[in-house]
This record gives C-alpha cells, sequence and structure tokens, in this order.
C-alpha cells in the first residue's frame, strides 16, 4: 500500500547481478621477512523500478501531483572496484614485529536516475601503512601504527594514527587501551550532488578486560567514540537540499560477552550485552538525536550443542533489543532547519532461531571428505517486528 494515498500500491523491482574474485601470493622471503600481495575485482549492478499502481496492477502517473509522481521512477546503478594491495612484515627482536605496505583502489560508480539525473563518479584512492607490534615486557605489548590516504574525488589526503597497549594481569588475562582515527569517505548518492565535501572522521577511545582459561571466555569492553566532519543536509526548498560536513555526533557504551563450552559436554553457549548511548546531528537531523538504527540495549544468547553419534548439531538463537526511536521531520520553509513534528520509540524486539547442521563424512580414515548440509528457521515464533515507522 503506497502511504500517501487510500487506495494506489507502491510496486517496487530489483534485477541484482554481482560478481567478487581475488587472487593473493603469500611468500617467505627469509631472513625474517614475509610478503604478502593480493588483487581483486568486483562488480554490481541493480535495476531498480518504482512504479505507482491501482488495485488492478495497472501503472498510473499523476503529472499534477509531484509528490506521488516523483515515486514512478527506473534507476540503473553499476559500480565496479578494481584493488590492489601489498603488506611486507620483518621479524625484529623476539617476537617483536614490523608491518607496512600499501593499497590502490579505483571505483567506478555509474548511476542513471530516471534519465534526467545522470553521474559518472571515478575515484583513484591510494595507501599507504605501517605498524609494529613491540613486546616491551613478557607482560606488556604495544601496537602502533598509521594509514595515509588520498582520494581523487575528494581531492584530500587524511592520516589516521593508532595505538594500543595490552598488558597480563593474571593467568589468561589482561586489560587492553586503545586510541584511533578512523576517517570516510561521503557515499556515492552525496557525492554525486556534491564532490565539495570531506571525509567524515571518527576518535575511538576503548578499554578492554578479557580472561580466557579452560574454554571459558569472559570479555568487558567500555568505548567512547566522537563523530566529527559529519554530513549535513541543508535544505534550499521542500525538494531540493546541499551538502556540507557541519555533522557532529558522539557514542558511548559498556559491552559485555561471556562464553563457555566446559561446563556441559559438547555443548556450547554464549551471552552478549551491550549497552548504547549514542546521538548524532547529521543528515536532516535538527539537532543531535539518538540515530533511527541505534538501540540502547541490547542482548542475545546462541546455544549449540553437537551429537557425535548421529553428527549432528542443534543450535537456538535468541535475541532482545529495546525499542528504537523515529521521527517525523518536517520542513518550515526557506531557510529554517527541520523540526520534529511527531517522534518516539518502537515496540522492543525478540527473535528467536534455529538452525542444525549435519556433517557426515565420506572416504577411509587417512583420506575423509566431510560435507556439511545446513537448516535454518529464523523468527520461530513469527513475532511481527517493528523497525521503525514512515509518515505520509
Amino acid at each position: 500500500p503506497d502511504i500517501d494515498s487510500m487506495d494506489l500500491k507502491n510496486a517496487f523491482g530489483v534485477n541484482n547481478l554481482n560478481w567478487y574474485n581475488n587472487i593473493s601470493w603469500r611468500e617467505n622471503l627469509g631472513k625474517g621477512w614475509k610478503m604478502n600481495i593480493g588483487a581483486g575485482y568486483s562488480t554490481n549492478t541493480d535495476d531498480i523500478t518504482q512504479q505507482l499502481q491501482n488495485q488492478n496492477n495497472q501503472p498510473q502517473t499523476f503529472p499534477d501531483k509531484p509528490w506521488l509522481q516523483a515515486k514512478n521512477f527506473v534507476l540503473n546503478s553499476r559500480q565496479d572496484l578494481s584493488q590492489v594491495k601489498a603488506v611486507m612484515e620483518k621479524r625484529l627482536f623476539g617476537i617483536s614485529t614490523i608491518r607496512f605496505g600499501g593499497e590502490f583502489m579505483h571505483f567506478v560508480n555509474n548511476t542513471n536516475f530516471a534519465d534526467s539525473l545522470k553521474s559518472h563518479l571515478i575515484d583513484n584512492l591510494a595507501a599507504a601503512f605501517a605498524e609494529t607490534d613491540i613486546y616491551v615486557t613478557n607482560d606488556l605489548a604495544a601496537k602502533i601504527g598509521g594509514r595515509f590516504e588520498h582520494s581523487s574525488v575528494l581531492g584530500k589526503a587524511n592520516f589516521a594514527p593508532r595505538i594500543s597497549l595490552a598488558y597480563k594481569v593474571g593467568i589468561g588475562a589482561q586489560v587492553s587501551a586503545a586510541y584511533g582515527i578512523f576517517y570516510q569517505k561521503p557515499e556515492n548518492n552525496q557525492l554525486i550532488y556534491s564532490q565539495n565535501l570531506g571525509y567524515t572522521r571518527a576518535t575511538h577511545y576503548i578499554l578492554t578486560y578479557q580472561k580466557s582459561t579452560n574454554d571459558r571466555i569472559f570479555r568487558t569492553e567500555v568505548f567512547y567514540k566522537k563523530y566529527a566532519d559529519l554530513i549535513k543536509t541543508v535544505p534550499l526548498d521542500y525538494f531540493y537540499f546541499n551538502y556540507n560536513n557541519s555533522g557532529t555526533g558522539y557514542a558511548k557504551g559498556i559491552e559485555f560477552f561471556w562464553r563457555d563450552k566446559k561446563t556441559i559436554k559438547n555443548f556450547d553457549y554464549w551471552i552478549s550485552y551491550s549497552y548504547l548511548d549514542t546521538k548524532r546531528d547529521y543528515l536532516n537531523y535538527p539537532g543531535e538525536l539518538q540515530p533511527t538504527f541505534a538501540a540502547n540495549h541490547t542482548v542475545s544468547l546462541v546455544t549449540k550443542r553437537f551429537f557425535m553419534d548421529i553428527k549432528t548439531g542443534f543450535n537456538f538463537t535468541y535475541s532482545y533489543a529495546t525499542g528504537r526511536p523515529y521521527y517525523n521531520f518536517m520542513y518550515n520553509g526557506p531557510g529554517n532547519k527541520y523540526s520534529i513534528a511527531d517522534q518516539g520509540k518502537t515496540r522492543d524486539f525478540h527473535n528467536v532461531g534455529f538452525s542444525m547442521n549435519y556433517v557426515p563424512s565420506i572416504g577411509k580414515q587417512n583420506s575423509k571428505m566431510f560435507w556439511v548440509l545446513v537448516a535454518s528457521v529464523t523468527n520461530v515464533l513469527g513475532n511481527d517486528q517493528v523497525f521503525g515507522y514512515n509518515y505520509s
């Protein structure tokens, strides 16, 4: 059903073709040197049709109602990526090592929207990177590195330093701290309209404690991430807007993970919990708000039991998440920001999944060949999930 009318339907179709392949070469060069070289190519084509239809599935046009007519379109899109990467590694003293290398990626993006907007984007992204693993003592290790990138479509470069420290605090236990800066290019659908944009940036601060002994793992992590230069949409009128890098945001929270494969023979389970407090002022948000994809609390329970006599494993998964926010942004006219006309949160998310895997073998003991047959069912309880709302 079409959200802007009482009797129309939205008919959507997509034909997709994608292809990916790579090749890699690894070599020990002697005297502590190792070499890794890889190359890859991928292509993805989407032919999308969107059409308004009546109850008899007949196409409808509305030249005098642009908000409806805009839903009739054909979109053809193709993305190609060619990539080469080389990494050299050298053993230093003890088990300390240094790695360095380079990467080159050639992106081509062609888009044709309703024969009225055609875009041909080409980006050559060159990168150089280096990092070292240094074992200061038997209990203290450090990883220090950095990455330099240059994008031809943006005409800009960046440098991202990263460092982490790990310290043993007991048998099978360690505390680690990490700091790093990460950059990302704007999305292609944003670069189509404006190439006068820069990288978006995230600065990460992470503190982790982990203990792993006797087939049991416990891990807890606290994090803070600061976002800068996010993409903002600035409205010019009801249908057109500009882009800039004035967006901001943050994310902070704590995570717990527990896995136990020892207590019950052939039984494996793990529990994870995450608390997330995040807000962003980006896209058409009128200020810093919790994004519509973020839930404050998420929990996951996974159980796995394998029966050797029948060579079959049974797996159950339960996932829970608190409701995610939704907003109705209203544009108030030229020169004004968007405002929030309505907002709320969806109901909580519950999902139970089941899968089983059968692993028989063929051949003699010294030349066995194994194969796997897998069957799975998601949302076993048939919950009616709600991920958000759209407004007419």
